[in-house]
C-alpha cells in the first residue's frame, strides 16, 4: 500500500486563517505563517492554503502571505483561491507553492487545467472540486464559495478534470464541511473509483476514526482536515500512530 498523507488545511481570509461551517458562520482561527510552522514541525505531510475570498472578490491571491509561509515549511504546499490564469498559476508557484489548486476558473474554463499541466506538468495542477449531494449518490458541482450551482455532475467533471491532465482531485463535500461527524464517503469513494489519479477527502473529520475511514472504505489516498488541527482536537503524531497501529500505511 502507498502511504496515505495527511493534511492540514488552511483557510485564509484578510491575512488570517479562518475556518466556518458549510462555508458560513466563518471565524478567526491563527496566523497562517505561525500555524504552518506548528504543521510542519508535528510531520504533516503537505499543507494546503485557500484564499477563500479572493475568487468571490476578484482579487490576486495574498502572494506575501505565500511567499512568508513557504519560507517557513519543508513539506510539500498547495495554494489555491483566485487563479484564474496561466500567469497566476506561475506567480503563485514563483512564491513558493509546490502545487496550484484551481476551482473555480477551471470550471469556468477547462482548457485552463490543460494549459497549466502542459506548461507546468500535471504533478503541478490540483482540481480543487466543491459538491454537494442533489440527488441519491448524486453530487453537484459548486462555485464560488458553495454560492454557486454550476449544474456539472461531480463524477463526470472529476473523470474530465483528469483527462484533461490535473494530477489530483481535492474532493470537498459541501454537505459535511465542518460538521466534525465524519467525510462523505459515498463521494469520495465514487470519485476515487472512477479516476486514476489521488483523489484527497475533505470537509467533515471530526476524529481519528473519519480519518481511518475514509482512507480505506473510501479509498482516498489522503486525508485533508482543518478545524480538527487547528484546535488540537487531534494531534497528527498520534494520528499517525493510531492509523499505523490499524494498518494503514503513513509516512514518518
Amino acid at each position: 500500500m502507498l502511504a496515505k498523507r495527511i493534511i492540514p488545511c488552511m483557510d485564509v481570509d484578510k491575512g488570517r486563517v479562518v475556518k466556518g461551517r458549510k462555508f458560513q458562520n466563518i471565524r478567526d482561527v491563527a496566523n497562517p505563517v505561525e500555524l504552518a510552522k506548528r504543521y510542519n514541525e508535528a510531520g504533516a505531510d503537505e499543507l494546503v492554503f485557500y484564499d477563500i475570498t479572493a475568487s468571490l472578490e476578484e482579487r490576486p491571491i495574498f502572494l506575501d502571505i505565500v511567499e512568508q509561509v513557504a519560507a517557513e515549511i519543508a513539506i510539500p504546499f498547495t495554494v489555491g483561491g483566485g487563479i484564474r490564469s496561466i500567469e497566476d498559476i506561475h506567480q503563485t508557484l514563483r512564491a513558493g507553492a509546490d502545487k496550484v489548486s484551481i476551482n473555480s476558473a477551471a470550471v469556468k474554463n477547462p482548457e485552463l487545467i490543460k494549459e497549466a499541466a502542459l506548461k507546468f506538468g500535471s504533478q503541478c495542477i490540483v482540481l480543487s472540486i466543491d459538491a454537494e449531494q442533489t440527488e441519491p449518490l448524486e453530487w453537484t458541482i459548486f462555485t464560488r464559495g458553495g454560492r454557486n450551482n454550476t449544474g456539472l455532475d461531480a463524477i463526470d467533471w472529476a473523470k474530465r478534470g483528469e483527462r484533461l491532465g490535473a494530477g489530483e482531485i481535492v474532493v470537498n463535500a459541501i454537505d459535511t464541511d465542518g460538521d466534525k461527524n465524519g467525510y462523505n464517503l459515498e463521494l469520495t469513494k465514487a470519485v476515487a473509483d472512477n479516476v486514476n489519479i489521488p483523489v484527497v477527502a475533505s470537509g467533515g473529520a471530526g476524529s481519528d476514526l473519519h480519518i481511518a475511514e475514509v482512507l480505506t472504505k473510501a479509498n482516498a489516498d489522503a486525508a485533508l482536515a482543518a478545524s480538527v488541527f487547528h484546535y488540537s482536537n487531534i494531534e497528527i503524531p498520534e494520528l499517525k500512530n493510531y492509523l499505523d497501529q490499524n494498518g494503514i500505511t503513513v509516512r514518518r
